[in-house]
């Protein structure tokens, strides 16, 4: 018997269950593409979920037999099944029932027989023309066809436990096909499909509850747990409109790792359902996967149902400040780290607390009535916070913000223009000084001390009341008061309240370590308002009318703290013991070369340059990796300058282990061993290094200023250095950085050139300002025509806030906004269009007051 034949026909027993005619009858040939899980009546087993794929290289999986648009003769749109990861044409789906093939089940039905057989989960099996790892059985890799639209069948895996057998007879025996599934490396965190049961429909009798009633108490399906102290089951919940495009994808990979029914979409309906079917589950975990407001959304809902115990909560940061993920130690966002180590690290972090406040707003009868706005409100956007609530200046700004983007959607697509937009906001308020007479109107008494005298005194432009140490994207207000002891350090579980005040001189130092003034921490607040003030909780701006806002301790919320493990991932074989030392060869790469090659494992090795090797116990961490890095430069004092400039920047990662270099955040270096990644190398990645693509002299000229003996003129760097450090140096040493080259050329268009954001700005910080308008001969381009036809926004800021002029054109009569709408980059051509604008008016009113 082919093993081909064999797999589709048992395709139908995954579970021990049977399942009913219904269950595996065929689907409606009308019936929608799904793309999302069905938890309805009519929910089919083994009913696959589609995503739309650009895959060109994968065959069909219907095969050439049964494919129409092979029949067809045309090209045609595939679609990927985000559970078992098929590759068919959107016009072969139907096809899939012909060769009986459906996706792994995600439930069982509820016949007397079903729930009589034991609850075993049988391998989903799946033919693979591309398959990474090795095989089970003898341990070799699987050899790819390079062939563009390979039809062999190299390999045969599991979509459960991601078990993979060579396609011969030698590797995948008979036997495998109805063998029972491990669930694979996360079983302790999957539902399996049998806890999960499709409910029949009541019948009503004379003597039953009234229809409507039972209606009402009826769900399709149901969860049978089988309770075990080592089982921490997991619910996933993703925000897709978080982290631009982060969320889909996300969704895809954890509907691979886990039970499709186990991954929930928030933008279809919320957690509410989730959370209720999953109620009774024990050790039951949650994994948000959004921003801050989201996981205050799933808080909110918990206590609604009022679970107990209630579940803890893990984050995987997709928003823009994320701050109670940073305080939890999960990150500021999420980069490229395998879903795997991510699962790990719910599973065994730690379970603390997380204070969580209520705001009660009262209108203020006795404040003067205004007229009223109709931006203004009587209640505020939630009732209860877990990050912050403030108001003032940071709060206005966010409200400005808030409502350009309700009244023009269409111009905050970007990420880019919304921060363009934050910072223009946030510098017209600080010159108008809307919140300079904040402390006239507000009343602040805490735990019945009260503080409106102080607040007064201080001129406080801005009041925030803190329950985490993190705010505004990682900073710390509170900083470390330990010094003076006149207040203790911050904590999110101690019942306590701290509350800062700023100033526009303290608010502007705190991207720098700088930190507020410590008022007072507290268990109660009472503030009053006599005008309307804006006011933001946790992110979501309003102007609130004359209130009284009254905060007390609501409860206290289980969270899931990541921890430092000594598995980050866990291996299906056992683990290599740990060797009393490592030597550990260190490499650095480029930004340029990390984004453009990540997952190219080999080109990205070769792409870099090696720094030396440490030599560290078995057991050490990336923290203890860095101090071993950093003392590299008193063994090799020729590499000093480097390693300075290296000592705050590089970011460590790891490649050996994985198939693919990611990121490891500078913050959670000391909760990643080192063994965990890779026993043989480490690699860092250096924003001053120039990427490997970069030519490193240009034009053959060598990289040395003239002697310090020679003339002025001559003392002059003709060509771009290959990295900052350098430049810094030449500089120190008496090089011209205002010098040109023979084509008209300043530093700063081969700075441009090479795509390097520090060197510009080291530029821009150190030459006058008629040097960046500086135009090369050939085609008449400033640095800023250069940077826009590059799409490179962060050199055009640079740029345009150093004074470049927006309003000169090169050969072509082209300006640089002409030369980013050409580039194709609108939201840059915006952004240059606004500015150039504003040269105009500030250049009419020069000429008006001569």
């Amino acid at each position: 018997m082919r093993f081909g034949t064999a797999i589709t026909k048992s395709n139908h027993q995954h579970l021990a269950a049977q399942p009913s005619a219904l269950a595996v009858g065929k689907s409606d040939p009308g019936r929608e593409i799904r793309c999302t899980v069905d938890w309805s009546e009519g929910a089919l087993y083994g009913e696959h979920i589609w995503f739309e794929t650009s895959v060109s290289g994968e065959s069909c999986y219907v095969g050439e037999q049964n494919c129409v648009a092979r029949t067809l003769q045309k090209s045609a749109a595939r679609k990927k099944c985000g559970a078992c990861k098929i590759v068919v044409h959107t016009n072969c789906i139907e096809q899939l029932e012909k060769i009986n093939f459906r996706c792994k089940p995600s439930f069982r039905e509820s016949g007397s027989r079903n729930l009589r057989e034991p609850p075993i989960v049988r391998h989903h099996w799946v033919h693979r023309r591309r398959q990474d790892g090795r095989c089970r059985q003898c341990g070799k890799g699987f050899q790819q066809k390079f062939a563009f639209h390979s039809k062999e069948i190299v390999a045969i895996s599991c979509s459960w436990c991601k078990q993979a057998y060579h396609n011969k007879v030698t590797c995948f025996m008979l036997q495998h096909i109805g063998e029972a599934c491990s669930l694979g490396a996360h079983a302790s965190v999957i539902v399996p499909p049998t806890w999960i049961i499709r409910a029949r429909r009541p019948q009503v009798t004379c003597l039953a509850t009234p229809y409507t009633l039972t209606e009402t108490r009826w769900k399709p399906f149901i969860v049978k747990p089988i309770p075990s102290q080592h089982l921490k089951p997991l619910l996933v919940f993703v925000n897709p409109k978080s982290g631009g495009n982060q969320g889909t994808k996300i969704i895809q990979t954890f509907l691979w790792c886990l039970n499709p029914r186990q991954v929930f979409d928030l933008s279809q309906g919320g957690p509410k359902e989730g959370l209720e079917m999953y109620r009774k589950i024990p050790n039951l975990r949650i994994l948000a996967c959004g921003g801050d407001g989201t996981v205050g959304w799933i808080l909110s809902t918990l206590d609604q149902l009022q679970l107990s115990p209630q579940p803890p909560v893990a984050i995987l940061p997709l928003g823009t400040g994320n701050d109670l993920a940073r305080t939890l130690n999960w990150g500021g966002g999420y980069t490229d780290e395998p879903i795997s180590k991510i699962l790990s690290h719910v599973e065994d972090g730690n379970v603390v607390q997380l204070d969580r406040w209520n705001l009660i707003v009262e209108p203020n009868l006795e404040a003067c009535q205004e007229e009223k706005d109709e931006q203004q409100t009587d209640k505020l956007p939630l009732d209860v916070f877990n990050n912050y609530f403030s108001l003032g200046f940071d709060a206005h700004v966010t409200l400005e913000f808030h409502e350009s983007r309700e009244a023009n959607p269409e111009k905050f697509n970007s990420r880019f223009r919304n921060k363009m937009f934050y910072a223009g906001t946030a510098f017209s308020d600080f010159l108008m000084g809307s919140s300079k007479d904040l402390a006239k109107h507000i009343k602040v008494v805490c735990d019945g001390t009260d503080l409106t005298s102080k607040v007064q005194e201080l001129k406080l432009q801005c009041l925030v009341f803190l329950n985490i140490p993190r705010y505004c994207a990682g900073t710390m207000p509170w900083g470390n008061p330990s010094e003076h002891r006149d207040f203790e350090p911050q904590r999110h579980d101690d019942g306590y309240i701290e509350v800062i005040g700023f100033t526009m001189t303290s608010l502007a130092t705190l991207q720098v370590g700088g930190h507020g003034v410590r008022l007072n921490q507290c268990r109660e607040v009472t503030l009053t308002t006599n005008k309307s003030i804006p006011m933001q909780v946790d992110g979501e701006p309003c102007r609130l009318a004359p209130s009284i806002i009254r905060i007390s301790l609501r409860n206290q919320a289980n969270m899931v703290q990541k921890t430092k493990r000594r598995t980050s991932i866990p291996l299906l074989n056992d683990q290599l013991p740990v060797p009393e030392q490592l030597h550990i060869h260190v490499s650095r790469i480029s930004m340029l070369d990390y984004e453009a090659l990540h997952y190219d494992k080999e080109k990205l090795k070769e792409a870099s340059i090696p720094l030396g090797i440490i030599v560290v116990p078995g057991d050490s961490d990336l923290e203890t990796c860095r101090s071993h890095i950093e003392r590299l430069q008193e063994v090799k004092r020729e590499f000093s300058e480097a390693y300075k400039s290296l000592k705050s920047l590089y970011r460590v990662f790891a490649a050996t282990t994985a198939d693919r270099f990611y990121r490891i955040d500078r913050a959670q270096e000391h909760l990643n061993y080192v063994t965990d990644l890779s026993q043989d190398e480490l690699f860092i990645l250096d924003p001053d290094l120039i990427s490997s693509q970069w030519p490193i002299l240009l034009h053959g000229v060598p990289l040395s200023p003239a002697p310090l003996s020679a003339p002025a003129p001559a003392r002059r760097i003709l060509f771009a250095p290959c990295c900052l450090f350098q430049l810094r140096a030449l500089h120190e040493q008496g090089a011209d950085l205002t010098a040109l080259d023979s084509s008209g050329r300043s530093l700063i268009h081969h700075a441009v050139e090479v795509g390097s954001k520090e060197i510009v700005k080291y530029i821009i910080d150190n030459v006058p300002t008629e040097v960046l308008d500086a135009t090369e001969k050939e085609n008449g381009e400033t640095a800023l025509h250069r940077a826009a036809s590059r799409r490179q926004r962060t050199i055009c800021h640079y740029l345009v806030e150093a004074g470049a002029s927006l309003m000169k054109t090169d050969l072509q009569g082209d300006t640089p906004k002409n030369c980013a709408e050409k580039s194709e980059d609108q939201d840059l051509a915006d952004y240059l269009g606004n500015r150039q604008h504003f040269q105009m008016i500030q250049r009419e009113d020069q000429e008006t007051a001569v």
